[in-house]
């Protein structure tokens, strides 16, 4: 049986991208050698649910389920802006930028949470935070790393990074590759008005 790594997300503007990477050599340059594991601009996105290992015989059931998800939802407005960490500042293990959007987009992912929960996919155990994560912190990170990324985030105040019309949701397969992951979208669900 084939198998494939997928999760569904929203796909982010290149201009959004742009900042995001600019920010995230603001990041590198004061943390240096930080042991922090990076995320290129191009792979981030707005995951609304990380599937896993999904055999290929479901990807059109997966599909299906996805346009009717969204099939009753309007496109919207997302902002982006903000930097922070889970599970906060002072102990980081994920540093992100915050996305601010209306309560669409978690009607929209609770929706696909419980689709994906009745096909079998486990529900995630924390509520759904909406973030663009640039990088996840190393666990052999010491004291001294952990204090200069809190130093970092107090020191680089990111402001209001962009907005962008979300008009549908994806599914991305995942193919990790010695160089990284590469992502690459298969299918798009468009939401009601972007038919």
């Amino acid at each position: 049986m084939s198998v494939i790594r997928a999760f569904i997300a929203i796909e982010l503007t290149a201009e959004i991208q742009k900042h995001l990477d600019e920010i995230t050599s603001a990041f590198r340059r004061q943390l240096g050698s930080v042991p922090v594991r990076w995320v290129p601009a191009g792979n981030i996105h707005l995951t609304l649910k990380f599937l896993g290992d999904v055999s290929v015989a479901n990807i059109k059931v997966l599909t299906d389920i996805m346009k009717t998800e969204v099939a009753g939802h309007r496109p919207f407005e997302v902002s982006v802006g903000g930097a922070g960490a889970f599970p906060n500042n002072h102990r980081p293990r994920v540093i992100w930028v915050g996305v601010e959007a209306p309560s669409e987009l978690g009607l929209i992912q609770s929706g696909v949470e419980a689709a994906m929960a009745r096909l079998g996919y486990p529900r995630e155990d924390r509520a759904f935070s909406p973030h663009l994560t640039l990088g996840r912190v190393s666990r052999n990170a010491d004291s001294n790393d952990i204090h200069a990324i809190s130093k970092a985030l107090e020191s680089n105040k990111v402001g209001f990074l962009g907005a962008t019309c979300v008009r549908e949701i994806c599914l991305f397969r995942s193919d990790l590759q010695p160089s990284g992951a590469v992502y690459t979208k298969i299918f798009n669900a468009p939401l009601s008005a972007a038919i």
